[in-house]
């Protein structure tokens, strides 16, 4: 009977654990949850294969240049987790190498002045767990002003000519642009 009650225990025990494992999990998740839809746009360029994995959010009336992409600090390039570029080949984004592989996007906005575009080498964390020292570089912008406001955060990637490209990021009446070239 001892060893019934001891088998019983262990298994009382072992439920009880793996119920709050998982109920630990569920919350961990609730926090994680996605609040916009994802997409990833690919393109070939130079004879490169690039790609960008990102959450696109909505305007919904919101203010966006000073109120979603802040002025204060460095915004995730979209939504949810970090915005993801992933290569085949070594790309050029002004002086900045950035080798075959992963890396993160982010943006730093300002009220007036050149925008930032920022290369981080650290990958797979929520999009608010930026860490500057992990920044490959940084690079000046192209910001114009568009007559139309666009919904939805939207990123491409243009070809050019040649080995060259362009990533354009939209979003309400901002047109963000970086060149880049292919080595």
């Amino acid at each position: 009977m001892t060893q019934f009650k001891t088998v019983i225990r262990v298994g009382v025990s072992t439920a009880i654990v793996l119920a709050s494992v998982a109920a630990a999990d569920g919350f961990a998740r609730q926090e994680r949850q996605r609040a916009s839809p994802h997409e990833t746009v690919s393109a070939e360029v130079g004879g490169a294969k690039i790609s960008i994995t990102y959450g696109r959010p909505y305007m919904k009336g919101r203010q966006i240049a000073g109120g979603l992409i802040p002025y204060t600090s460095v915004w995730r390039t979209g939504a949810d987790e970090a915005t993801t570029l992933t290569t085949d080949k070594m790309l050029m984004f002004g002086r900045l190498h950035v080798s075959a592989g992963s890396v993160t996007l982010w943006t730093q906005a300002t009220e007036s002045g050149a925008w930032k575009f920022i290369v981080n080498k650290q990958t797979g964390q929520w999009g608010t767990a930026y860490k500057p020292e992990n920044d490959l570089g940084r690079m000046d912008m192209v910001v114009e002003k568009l007559t139309t406001p666009v919904e939805q955060f939207t990123i491409a990637i243009e070809p050019g000519t040649g080995k060259s490209g362009r990533i354009v990021m939209t979003w309400d009446t901002v047109k963000m642009i970086v060149p880049f070239s292919v080595m």
